[in-house]
């Protein structure tokens, strides 16, 4: 029993210690934890283990379907049509042939006084 108190007591102590350290000591202790992970692995190759050093795990590379990259480009589109507004050419003026020869007749009609005051 008092066995048992005595371990949960180092427990809590080091549990203390491990709340207590600052970010610059932990970055420290990982430094220190590569470097001992790469020793070992060294250590292993020249005591004539087969086993290589061990690969850092890499990322995982992502990659998109086409379906999903169209789905993407489709919405970023949309957004942009969104942003930008829907820029309508201007419609263009219609004007009916009754009214073509009124303003025909006008014209004529102003001509033909301007040419007689030259005269």
């Amino acid at each position: 029993m008092l066995d048992e108190m005595g371990s949960i007591g180092i427990f809590l102590k080091a549990m203390t210690q491990l709340l207590n350290l600052t970010t610059a000591k932990l970055k420290r202790i990982i430094v220190l934890k590569q470097q001992i992970e790469k020793l070992q692995a060294r250590l292993e190759v020249l005591a004539g283990g087969s086993a290589a050093p061990a690969a850092k795990p890499g990322r995982k590379t992502w990659t998109m379907s086409l379906s999903g990259r169209r789905k993407i480009a489709a919405a970023a589109r949309a957004r942009w049509a969104k942003v930008k507004g829907t820029k309508t050419a201007p419609k263009k003026r219609v004007i009916s042939a009754a009214a073509r020869a009124k303003m025909a007749a006008a014209a004529k009609a102003r001509w033909a006084k301007v040419k007689a005051g030259k005269s």
